[in-house]
């Protein structure tokens, strides 16, 4: 249950996180953004890693794992940039949604089991978030096919990357593990700043945003971090994956773009899904 409460926590997060990039997407370049918003995640993480200690239980294979999740959070984010610039919400966002599935599928591979209700409560998210999704509609810019893929990249890369994260921590090491993943996120982001050097300009006006986007983004991987080694882990992975629900409904709420009679019948069903792996 505590897992469950962890990755709702991180679609809290990350719902709001991305209701923001609504708002100052495109003003500056997405190299430079997903770099700064990295380095803004690290202002309150560095410390609070450093007071919980727990860096010397950290082994080769714990830190391996660790540079390997920041690694596969880089390419999440580019692939999701990617798949949602090509294509529309409707096809995007069901394929991200999906690696909930991938991330049972992890944890099973690691010894862990999954019965049939869990089984029907993760599906039922999935189908939930994708009915949802579908509702958005949105015209592509591209190749579907091209927009599909970088979905799918976006997906495994989500589950490889928690499910390497939960790995790494299960020592008890989970600051420290979350503080390594992002400082590999951020080098990797500022070697590819590097390489494109991109104008810079547009950060001037939207810096504070993207300050609040940091420190959400450091809550939500820090709290799906926290829920490795405890019993159902993979259950925070499943329940942060409804952050595109709480990205809609905040933009329903304040930005009063419509909801779907069929949008609200998946909010249903995702609920029911989470009570149903809460019960499990």
């Amino acid at each position: 249950m505590i897992a469950l409460s962890l990755g709702l926590l991180a679609a809290l997060c990350w719902g709001m996180h991305d209701f923001t990039i609504r708002r100052v997407g495109g003003k500056a370049d997405v190299a430079a953004m997903f770099a700064l918003v990295t380095l803004f995640g690290l202002i309150p993480l560095i410390p609070i890693a450093l007071i919980a200690g727990g860096w010397g239980v950290i082994g080769t294979q714990q830190l391996l794992l660790a540079l390997a999740a920041g690694v596969g959070t880089v390419c999440a984010n580019i692939a999701l940039y990617k798949a949602f610039t090509i294509g529309p919400v409707s096809l995007v966002a069901p394929i991200c949604g999906s690696y909930p599935v991938l991330s049972v599928l992890f944890a099973i591979a690691r010894g862990q089991e999954a019965g049939m209700q869990e089984w029907l409560a993760v599906l039922a998210v999935v189908a939930g978030v994708a009915i949802v999704a579908r509702g958005e509609g949105g015209a592509s810019s591209g190749s579907r096919l091209a927009a599909a893929g970088w979905a799918a990249l976006a997906s495994v890369s989500f589950a490889v990357t928690f499910g390497l994260a939960q790995w790494s921590a299960e020592t008890g090491a989970h600051m420290p593990v979350a503080a390594i993943t992002r400082v590999t996120a951020l080098t990797i982001a500022l070697i590819w700043l590097l390489q494109r050097r991109p104008a810079l300009s547009g950060l001037g006006t939207i810096w504070p945003a993207l300050l609040m986007m940091g420190f959400l983004d450091v809550c939500a991987v820090s709290a799906i971090t926290l829920a490795g080694g405890m019993e159902n882990a993979e259950y925070a992975a499943v329940a942060s994956s409804i952050f595109g629900i709480v990205t809609i409904l905040l933009a329903w709420r304040f930005l009063k773009e419509p909801m779907r009679a069929g949008q609200w019948g998946g909010v249903a069903l995702v609920f029911a899904g989470i009570a149903a792996l809460g019960l499990g």
